[in-house]
């Protein structure tokens, strides 16, 4: 089984501690039974990469040359493919898929994909995300291309949801800012969302899907699923990209 699997490279850093998180719900998506039958995982944890938000507000350095290098080194290392655990990281995609020549798997295609298959053809989706990622567009133009209709956040609830996920980067994991990100998420199912899109992989550290009463689509719970169906050869890459 071992020789058969494929190595994952893993862009991480962005948080650390989301990194960390992704690892421990792919350790747990792993149907194992001994340390060898556990998925093969390359990290490059780098937390030093320029601010991603401060680039979409055109301040600060660009990030997308720093997680080239980070993919680029992990190619070399042997991984076979490609995720990074950051969905506003993804605004530099094609930085990383021109300075390799392995594949990347993309957490907003894969999240968007898995809310489409949770929710009805024309239910509404609920984004939330940071500011940058809203800006960015990554999930509006995902969802619009799939034909699904998507409630966003405002510009103050943006910022706020911003504020709480900066605590949580802080080390923050109280109840406070959990009901803190719970009443954002109220907001857009308030507005007619049927289903969340959690596009922020600090989110998770926080949330679970039991404190709602729609469906809550973590986009780490999807990247670390993907990842496992990959390198365990369940799914093959080639169908997926």
């Amino acid at each position: 089984m071992v020789d058969k699997d494929k190595r994952v490279g893993v862009i991480g850093g962005m948080g650390p501690d989301a990194t960390v998180d992704f690892m421990a719900r792919v350790i747990a998506a792993t149907p194992a039974e001994e340390d060898q039958h556990h998925v093969r995982m390359i990290v490059e944890h780098d937390p030093r990469i320029p601010n991603r938000q401060a680039a979409m507000r055109g301040e600060g350095e660009d990030p997308g040359a720093a997680i080239a290098v980070l993919a680029k080194r992990l190619e070399a290392a042997g991984a076979e493919f490609l995720v990074m655990p950051c969905n506003l990281a993804h605004a530099w995609q094609s930085d990383i898929e021109a300075s390799v020549r392995i594949p990347f798997v993309s957490i907003v295609e894969e999240s968007v994909q898995a809310a489409i298959g949770r929710s009805g053809e024309d239910s509404a989706v609920g984004l939330m995300t940071t500011p940058g990622c809203f800006a960015a567009g990554l999930y509006q133009q995902a969802l619009a291309a799939a034909g699904r209709p998507v409630i966003t956040q405002t510009a103050d609830e943006l910022a706020a949801t911003m504020a709480l996920v900066l605590r949580i980067k802080a080390g923050d994991r109280s109840e406070a800012v959990a009901a803190g990100l719970r009443a954002q998420a109220d907001r857009l199912i308030a507005r007619g969302a049927k289903l969340l899109i959690a596009a922020c992989t600090e989110f998770p550290l926080v949330l679970n899907e039991s404190m709602f009463d729609v469906a809550f689509v973590s986009s780490t719970d999807v990247l670390a699923r993907k990842t496992v169906a990959l390198a365990l050869g369940n799914e093959q890459i080639s169908d997926t990209l």
